[in-house]
């Protein structure tokens, strides 16, 4: 399993194997342990340094919960989890504590994300408190430095969040993450609460930072345009799994995994009549629950090329041409379907 990851041009600065986490189920009087929400389960992926991975996938699919199990503000059920090369996934409270300059996030509500009774300059200047032995006045200058670097006015430092747009407060908050320096940081749909006017200007901004900084994201969304816009890859999670894992262009211009189709096949085009409707893939079915996911691919309820095979095994994670990932029988040596015959023979071609 470890041997056949995706190991992407440059520097692994996050390494993820096998990643799980199951929430416990219990019921009863006695609040027995009778099974688990499979939130993350067996998730595996590089980012490597310098780069934004998009995360996507439909609501409830485990992409928020793989972005925190990532940084360990969960602890994790299994799997190995390594940034710049220290293991965290196991990691005791003093390794964690020294790990946390390294690694931040930016949450999805900026408002929820900040509290509302410290104004902006004690909320951003709160990770220098905890992490570093500085003076009052370097943490002034830096708590500035930071405002400075994020658009947001060093008058305003004696506010409180309130007193912000949802912009200004996400801002806040991007400051708030940049405080120690980081490497890598998850951004949780950091632009989901906020309108589609600001949107464009947080997304630069991070851009911006990172080119300045050197930064490495994993940018979590079910923006799929958006991500197209900002990701160098692009990983699409189903049911707590990852489906498929390719870099930006190839995966939104040739998708591989049916559910990649039918996600990719439901954006908004501006022109409908270019588009003539034949694209689209429309799913029959709810999602399965996370609790009681079907026997073998947990696509197999509602994939459109389903396989008998599909029922029975759960499909490898595996490369199917350089730098694509997929986990679908459809890709394996022997598969054959109506639909994806043609695929499946060009990709022996070009891999």
């Amino acid at each position: 399993m470890l041997d056949a990851q995706p190991r992407p041009d440059g520097r692994s600065l996050v390494e993820i194997r096998d990643l799980r986490m199951w929430f416990p189920i219990r019921t009863g009087l006695l609040k027995r342990h009778t099974g688990n929400v499979k939130a993350v389960d067996g998730v595996s992926f590089d980012i490597r340094e310098g780069e934004t991975l998009g995360l996507v996938g439909e609501s409830g699919c485990g992409k928020s919960t793989c972005g925190r199990a990532i940084l360990r503000l969960y602890e994790i059920t299994g799997g190995s989890v390594k940034i710049d090369g220290q293991e965290i996934g196991d990691a005791g409270p003093n390794t964690l504590r020294r790990m946390r300059p390294t690694m931040q996030m930016v949450f999805q509500d900026p408002q929820a994300s900040l509290n509302p009774r410290m104004t902006v300059a004690r909320i951003i200047g709160e990770p220098l408190d905890e992490h570093t032995k500085m003076s009052r006045r370097e943490k002034t200058a830096k708590v500035h430095d930071l405002m400075d670097q994020v658009g947001l006015n060093r008058a305003f430092a004696d506010r409180y969040p309130h007193e912000f747009s949802g912009g200004q407060r996400q801002r806040i908050g991007i400051a708030r993450a940049l405080a120690l320096n980081p490497k890598f940081i998850v951004c949780d749909e950091p632009i989901a609460a906020l309108d589609v006017s600001i949107q464009a200007q947080v997304v630069n901004l991070l851009e911006e930072l990172q080119a300045e900084l050197g930064l490495t994201y994993l940018f979590i969304s079910h923006d799929l345009s958006m991500v197209r816009h900002i990701a160098t890859r692009v990983a699409v999670m189903y049911l707590g799994k990852v489906a498929e894992l390719a870099p930006r262009e190839e995966l939104y211009g040739e998708p591989l995994h049916p559910y990649t189709r039918a996600l990719l096949s439901a954006v908004p085009e501006p022109d409908p009549e270019a588009m003539g409707g034949s694209n689209r893939t429309i799913l029959k079915g709810d999602v399965p629950s996370p609790s009681n996911p079907p026997e073998g691919c947990n696509f197999c309820t509602r994939c459109p090329d389903v396989m008998e095979v599909c029922h029975r095994v759960d499909p490898e994670f595996r490369q199917v041409r350089p730098g694509r990932w997929v986990a679908c029988h459809l890709f394996e040596e022997g598969a054959s379907s109506p639909s994806n015959r043609a695929d499946t023979e060009s990709m022996g071609d070009t891999a």
